[in-house]
Formats: structure tokens, sequence, C-alpha cells
């Protein structure tokens, strides 16, 4: 397997996974692909999940459960994989174009053939997408932010939405014809150039606490949770009039 740009422990980690998934599925493992923010150089420890693709030629819940040991096992715990066949990929990449996308234009293929280098993904129901995600991320946020009154619990809330809603926010910008960077610094810079009105220093404050492991105040989370939202709900009006 490549030696990627990832500590000595993840890359161990990812090699020992997809040699499971091998010992499992045999040839009925069509690919394993490395995707998101491990694959792309944005990855930051704690705060960023290692997403897998795994194709296989059947997805039916008993074969899926013959994953079901490896997935459980403690040192495999911050994989995130997903199962698809090849046919799903080919009948869905209309219907989840935000996900195809980002996993198309940020991967690392661990084993077997690369799927989606000729997978073609229309975007015809993009900007409806991008809408229906980010006004379900302002409801969960809200949601969540009020069913957790500590002060570590709405730390953890407001990175783990910030981090999520950045990938819709990268595919709105799409919308205005460009082709966004996957590097978080790049697409707050770009939401502020493409959409005016739209104050960016909460995303940067976000970002940096983040990126920064620091540990913010309960007064400081409150405020940063509260703008966070009001600037997502002017993107979600902006959009909405696309």
């Amino acid at each position: 397997m490549e030696k990627l740009n990832l500590p000595d422990n993840i890359n161990k980690m990812l090699e020992g996974f997809v040699k499971g998934l091998q010992d499992i599925y045999g040839d009925g493992l069509i690919s394993a692909a490395l995707y998101g923010s491990a694959a792309s150089g944005e990855y930051s420890g704690a705060h960023s999940n290692i997403n897998l693709l795994v194709i296989l030629h059947d997805t039916s819940m008993p074969n899926i459960a013959k994953a079901s040991g490896l997935m459980t096992k403690h040192k495999f715990r911050f994989i995130h994989p997903v199962f698809f066949t090849e046919k799903f990929i080919k009948n869905s990449a209309d219907v989840f174009p935000i996900e195809f996308l980002d996993m198309k234009e940020n991967r690392v293929v661990l084993y077997g053939r690369d799927i989606l280098r000729d997978t073609v993904i229309d975007i015809k129901n993009l900007r409806f997408q991008c809408e229906q995600e980010l006004k379900s991320k302002i409801i969960n946020i809200k949601n969540a932010y009020l069913n957790d009154n500590s002060r570590a619990g709405r730390e953890k809330l407001l990175f783990k939405f910030f981090t999520s809603t950045l990938h819709i926010l990268r595919n709105v910008l799409r919308l205005k014809g460009s082709v966004p960077s996957y590097a978080k610094e790049d697409i707050i810079n770009d939401l502020s150039r493409e959409f005016a009105g739209i104050d960016d220093s909460v995303f940067r404050r976000i970002l940096s606490a983040k990126s920064n492991n620091l540990k913010l105040g309960a007064k400081e989370i409150e405020e940063m949770s509260c703008s966070f939202v009001a600037e997502l709900e002017k993107i979600s009006d902006i959009v909405d009039g696309f």
C-alpha cells in the first residue's frame, strides 16, 4: 500500500484495516480508497475523520456484516468506511453530487481499481442538494446545541459541525462557477469573495481554534456558535435565490 503523508500510526492502521478487508472478502473486494481530509493533506489528528470508500461486488446486509468484527476492533475506531457497489455509484452520482465530487477530487486508492476516475457526476441537482444539506445542518446545529449545555460538549459540537459544514459550503462555491480548493482557509477566502455581506471572521476564529487545539471558554463558544449559525442562514438565503 502507498505510504501516505500521515502519521506512521495512521498509515499502519489503514494498512491493517485494508489487509483485514482483503482477508474477509478476497476477490469480492474491488477497491478501497481513502478520501476527505486524510487524503487531501488537511488531516488534523483528533478533529479529522479517516474516511474510506470500500467497493464490493455485494453490499447486501449479510455480506457487509462480515466486516463487523474488523470495524469494532478498538485499534480501528477512527476509520469510517462506507460500502458501495460500482452499480450504486453509477446510479447515485446524480443524487449525491456533493459526496461523490468530494470523493472524486480528493482520494488515494489503497487497494484495487480507481473506480471514481471515470465516474461521471451529473451536477444538475447540486443547487438543490446544497440548499437541503445546508438547511438541515442549521437545524441539527440548533438541536444539538440545545441538548448539550456543557462547555466541552458544545465545543466538540462546534468543531464537528464546522468541519462538516465546510464540505457543503465548498460545493456552494461550485454554484458560482468555480472549482473550489479543499483547503479550509481557501474555502473561507472564496466564500468571502463570492458572497457579499458574509462576515467570514467567525469561520476564521473557529478554524484557528480547531487547528491549534485551543480550549474555548463557555461564553466564547456561545458567541461563536450563534455567529456561525447566523452566517450559515445568510448563505442559505442566498442559495435559495439561485
